[in-house]
C-alpha cells in the first residue's frame, strides 16, 4: 500500500475522531449512531496510521506530498 494521506488529513481525521469518541463517551450521541460515530472513528484512527484511506484509491485522490 502506497500512502495517499497527507499529514494534515491524517490530523483532521485523528480530531474527527477524538470528537466522535467524546460524543459518544459522554453519552451526548447515543445507541445506533453513536455506534456508527464510534466505529467511524476508529476506521479514522486506523486509516491515520497507516497514511492510508481505500476510498481515496476508488476516487483518485492522493494527499500525500511524497511521489
Amino acid at each position: 500500500m502506497k500512502p495517499n494521506m497527507g499529514t494534515a488529513d491524517r490530523i483532521i481525521r485523528v480530531l474527527i475522531a477524538a470528537v466522535f469518541a467524546y460524543l459518544y463517551f459522554s453519552g451526548t450521541v447515543t445507541g445506533t449512531l453513536g455506534l456508527i460515530l464510534v466505529i467511524l472513528g476508529g476506521v479514522f484512527v486506523l486509516t491515520s496510521l497507516v497514511s492510508f484511506c481505500p476510498l481515496y484509491t476508488l476516487v483518485g485522490l492522493n494527499t500525500c506530498p511524497k511521489k
